[in-house]
């Protein structure tokens, strides 16, 4: 008698946890809502100080390093005196 491997579905449920089908669903759906995630904190600027304090680090070493709020500040005053690229 030949004996054949069982299917992955019925497949010892002990030995392979990450095998079922909900759980590689669910695992799609969670890697789905983390790159939703992070496009909507990339158009609202959400590494936008974290992307400048490396840029000062990198090219200006000697500067001083706004804080977060004087950041902010300045981006603000800076998108209100050149209104350019914005739509309103």
């Amino acid at each position: 008698m030949i004996r054949r491997a069982a299917p992955e579905h019925h497949a010892d449920p002990a030995a392979g946890r990450g095998t079922s089908p909900w759980r590689s669903g669910a695992a799609a759906v969670v890697r789905a809502a983390r790159a939703v995630l992070w496009y909507v904190d990339s158009v609202l600027g959400g590494q936008d100080y974290q992307r400048y304090v490396a840029h000062m680090r990198r090219t200006h070493p000697g500067r001083p390093i706004a804080d977060k709020r004087a950041y902010w500040r300045e981006r603000y005053a800076d998108a209100e005196r050149n209104p350019g690229a914005r739509c309103c």
